[in-house]
């Protein structure tokens, strides 16, 4: 419905005594000009539907100073009955305003289309060169020495396990494997700035957090070899760790369908008063999928407690970001849905930690979900399926591999800080060598899950089809013993 300008506060009064709640198109000053004159020129200008003017010299009275034109969390927009009880003063220079369902939105002649992407790129957090010095001017919080001797740990001990499982798969004795090389400082980092009560939802290059919260090597081990001491009892590909001890729920193949999962896990726990957040991961190719952006909208309106780390290795498998999208990365998404974001360096674990950690006490405090990008690289292979040098450059691999790399990065920080040797070095890597090794051996001697196992857990009570396939299955078995696995248990 589209009202004329309203210059007489007589005028206003009755309209408002008439109306109601109705929005009304005010245009407010002094009577210093003729009532017939300011209603020809009412009457003629363009009708619009529930705008109000506003006093330019006290934007507070209608605008939060945080942000320009809007308030940091919601546009909350008043009811007209209120407007117009503010709105019979006199003002100067007014600036129109639509009071749309949503905010309020400043009005302009001007016709001015948002550009595609900013000039220039949003700025990437870091703390430490690719030298392993700290940046001249860089504020972060100081990370003890325990603190950072375990992180450095972790991610060695993560670098080593991706090394020799690889091995293993190309050896035939697991089927699949998927490493977390080049990322490690993501893994271990924002998992330190974590705690055991956090929620985490992860993608499926995110054993680091598993192994930051004591999963055992053994444990890591028995899943890839789907043994019986698996906890998935050998029904997931290897890789798909889960543990209801350490809140880490169990990856799942499909991409990005962790998200909108994570935010109602948050907000369950936001609705239960708990002093904790949720995290999930993904890569630059889960953005592309519809499950990311309805997380991110899903989110920002429940204002739930979860932290989105993203992953930008720069390729989602064999597409590179620059075929994926147009947009400067992840980060400026986030505010597209009303999310708090920031863009970190995810090679440099200090300042992965600094960030997480300022994320989660804000996610939890202010009940609100953040979104960080962090920039790395997948210095190696998608997965063991997957051959990289015949779509990217070797020279470009080696260069992050050598130049770039997270755990050389903070190992020469913590040995600048006179906190670890080269013969520290060479006892850990081979320590945890040989700790993977017997584990592959107790893993591979354990027998397998029994057949039975495919059927349970499903169900509460098996259904007639289950029961079905079950007994199938079995007749399959006895025409066709020379094609099961003998080691599998009927």
């Amino acid at each position: 419905m589209a009202l004329s300008v309203i210059t007489s506060g007589k005028i206003a009064h009755h309209l408002k005594g008439k109306m109601g709640l109705l929005g009304v198109l005010i245009h407010s000053s002094s009577l210093c000009s003729s009532l017939r004159h300011r209603h020809h020129h009412c009457s003629s200008s363009s009708s619009s539907s529930s705008l109000i003017p506003h006093n330019s010299r006290n934007p507070d009275a209608v605008f939060s100073d945080s942000a320009p034109g809007f308030s940091i969390r919601r546009y909350e927009s008043t009811k007209a009955q209120n407007q117009l009880d503010s709105l019979f003063v006199d003002h100067d220079d007014e600036i129109q305003v639509l009071d749309f369902p949503g905010g309020k939105v400043m009005l302009t002649p001007e016709m001015r289309f948002i550009n595609e992407s900013p000039e220039t790129r949003i700025k990437c957090y870091r703390v430490l060169d690719d030298n392993g010095q700290p940046i001249m001017g860089s504020n972060f919080q100081e990370v003890s020495q325990e603190l950072a001797m375990r992180m450095y740990r972790n991610m060695v001990t993560l670098q080593t396990m991706d090394t020799i499982f690889y091995e293993a798969q190309r050896q035939g004795r697991i089927s699949f494997y998927l490493t977390s090389i080049g990322e490690e400082a993501i893994n271990i980092a924002s998992a330190a700035a974590f705690t055991i009560d956090d929620i985490v939802l992860p993608q499926y290059r995110e054993p680091g957090v598993l192994l930051w919260r004591g999963f055992t090597l053994q444990e890591f081990t028995n899943q890839c070899f789907g043994n019986k001491a698996d906890y998935g009892k050998g029904r997931q590909m290897p890789i798909h760790y889960g543990s209801n001890k350490h809140n880490y729920f169990t990856v799942s193949s499909p991409i990005a369908t962790q998200l909108p999962q994570a935010v109602g896990a948050a907000y369950s726990l936001k609705m239960d008063g708990k002093d904790a957040c949720v995290v999930t991961y993904f890569g630059d190719g889960g953005t592309s999928e519809g499950d990311f952006h309805a997380a991110l909208n899903f989110a920002a309106v429940l204002e739930a407690p979860v932290v989105f780390i993203c992953r930008n290795n720069g390729w989602a498998i064999s597409t590179p970001t620059s075929e994926q999208f147009r947009s400067d990365g992840i980060v400026v998404r986030g505010q597209a849905y009303g999310v708090r974001s920031i863009r970190v360096d995810g090679n440099d674990a200090l300042a992965v930690y600094n960030a997480v950690k300022a994320a989660r006490k804000m996610a939890i405090s202010e009940q609100r979900p953040i979104l960080i990008e962090a920039l790395t690289y997948r210095a190696g292979h998608h997965s063991t399926s997957d051959d990289s040098t015949k779509y990217r450059s070797a020279n470009e691999i080696e260069h992050w591999k050598i130049a770039r790399d997270p755990v050389s990065r903070l190992k020469k920080w913590v040995e600048r800080n006179g906190w670890w040797t080269d013969e520290n070095e060479l006892e850990l890597r081979s320590s945890v060598r040989k700790e993977l090794l017997h584990a592959i051996q107790v893993a591979e001697k354990a027998v397998k899950p029994p057949l039975a196992d495919l059927f349970t857990d499903v169900y509460d009570c098996p259904t007639s089809s289950l029961s079905d396939q079950e007994r199938l299955l079995r007749e399959t078995i006895k025409r066709h013993p020379q094609d099961y696995p003998p080691e599998v248990p009927v």
